[in-house]
């Protein structure tokens, strides 16, 4: 694993494909993983704050994540319990005021590799349409595929992505709240404690 994150660490894939200027920044790969892990968190990309700060999910969207699991911030950032890999590893760049996608050329290069390191996971937690569509093949958009999140049970639950962007999306899926979040928080401390 030590290897492996030294590798992803001094990446420039994306750089080397797109250039600083189109994403405006130097690459900085964010991600946190341990053999050990029992969850993981498979993320979309960060975003700018977690570029600037190097640690994942430390803006609301992190907030949000870290209240719908039901664990404090020792537990979510502890990497021997909880693995949190997303789709791309640096900040991908803004368009038009919105984040871009992860690059694909990220999770093609390194993810398969990362996942074989992490053989104890029990529990992944599928953040958004990238993660969603990489891990179930028959992922049919975010909103479908988070309906569903029964039928992946006991090993994953997709969830729409916590960003503040998404509050008019809860507000009109309040079964998401009602049902989801007490199997994920309870599926959580399950695995934790196991």
């Amino acid at each position: 694993m030590d290897a492996l994150l030294g590798k992803i660490r001094a990446c420039t894939l994306c750089s080397e494909r797109f250039g600083k200027t189109e994403t405006g920044h130097s690459p900085r790969p964010v991600l946190r993983v341990s053999p050990t892990a029992k969850i993981l968190v498979a993320g979309q990309a960060p975003g700018m704050k977690v570029h600037l700060s190097g640690k994942p999910f430390t803006d609301p969207s992190g907030d949000r994540l870290r209240a719908w699991m039901g664990v404090d911030e020792d537990t979510f950032y502890d990497s021997s319990k909880i693995g949190i890999l997303p789709m791309g590893f640096c900040f991908p760049g803004y368009r038009n005021g919105s984040d871009l996608p992860p690059p694909a050329i990220c999770a093609k290069t390194w993810r398969l590799d990362v996942l074989a390191a992490m053989p104890d996971i029990k529990l992944t937690l599928l953040i958004g349409g990238h993660a969603q569509k990489w891990h179930l093949p028959d992922a049919q958009g975010v909103n479908a595929t988070v309906e569903r999140w029964r039928d992946f049970l006991p090993a994953t639950i997709p969830l729409p992505h916590p960003s503040w962007r998404n509050t008019a999306w809860l507000k009109r899926n309040l079964w998401f709240e009602a049902e989801v979040l007490p199997v994920l928080r309870s599926r959580i401390q399950e695995v934790l404690d196991d």
